[in-house]
């Protein structure tokens, strides 16, 4: 309860700002999605790289999963990121559901990628976790025991809080190249840009529909080809709708990541969770998966 009464002073004393601020994280790394013809993992890494760059978002963080670096090509995918001086935050070695194996399980899949995220990173900060499946546990017992295991490590957890299910489109877009399909790869651009934009929305409706205010988001993305393809239209837009970008650690810095900066604080309710104890609905979006899924077959 005290930890509940502090939250709520801390929201009312955060001022708001002039534009919303966007922090961009991109999970999955090295490799995600299938690749269409004619392209590499290095070169879809390159595009994302340059489009960041190109549009001064500054510091992104890139989630590894560890096991993607056992297939030969993909190791140099990660060393091609730091080099261009973006950090690397653990996914865990398998992208395990915490549901799936339990918080030993997860303990110890954990505990197998810090090795190769801590050599990657060097001195820059590499203690950010994002839970595979942003799934942060259904039963409370064991959802606390693996934020015991995160706090004990020193870890913050890298909330997520504006997601619109951009992996969707990547085997889509493979399927379109590979059958040529320029009309579908159009209209997969135009979908892709609309639901971006549309739950770019709906974060910031709910958001001052929960807590009076925007707080700073935190964007979830995957490094697959159409992302690639997509980001510097993606970027271009969100400035146009009025975003700023952040860090992930500026972002995390407000009151409403306050139980993710710190996994030894009970975990706070989420957003829908908020919302629905307010007897207030999510703002609505479009469902593109079923769409998605047939494009191209």
């Amino acid at each position: 309860m005290k930890y509940l009464a502090a939250l709520v002073i801390a929201l009312a004393a955060v001022p708001a700002t002039a534009r919303p601020q966007l922090a961009i994280t991109f999970d999955d790394l090295p490799a995600h999605g299938p690749l269409p013809a004619g392209t590499t993992r290095l070169a879809v890494a390159q595009a994302v790289i340059d489009a960041l760059k190109a549009a001064r978002v500054g510091e992104v963080y890139g989630f590894v999963n560890g096991f993607l670096t056992e297939r030969a090509p993909d190791l140099p995918v990660l060393e091609l990121w730091r080099a261009a001086g973006l950090p690397v935050g653990n996914h865990g070695w398998s992208h395990l559901r915490l549901d799936d194996v339990g918080a030993a399980a997860a303990t110890v899949d954990l505990d197998r990628n810090e090795p190769l995220v801590a050599t990657l990173a060097g001195k820059t900060q590499w203690h950010w976790f994002r839970f595979p499946f942003l799934a942060e546990g259904n039963d409370p017992a064991m959802r606390l025991a693996f934020r015991h295991e995160l706090a004990t490590r020193g870890y913050r957890i890298a909330g997520v809080t504006m997601s619109f299910g951009d992996y969707l489109w990547n085997p889509a877009y493979a399927r379109c190249v590979a059958k040529g399909d320029t009309a579908a790869i159009a209209r997969l651009e135009t979908s892709y840009l609309a639901d971006a934009a549309e739950t770019a929305t709906a974060a910031r409706t709910d958001a001052r529909s929960a807590y009076g205010r925007d707080t700073p988001y935190v964007l979830l993305m995957h490094i697959g080809a159409f992302d690639a393809r997509m980001l510097p239209r993606l970027l271009a837009q969100y400035r146009r709708d009025g975003f700023a970008f952040t860090t992930l650690a500026k972002a995390e810095s407000d009151p409403v990541y306050a139980a993710d900066v710190d996994p030894s604080l009970p975990p706070a309710a989420s957003l829908r969770e908020r919302l629905q104890a307010m007897g207030k609905a999510p703002a609505p979006r479009t469902d593109y998966a079923v769409e998605l899924a047939t494009v191209c077959t």
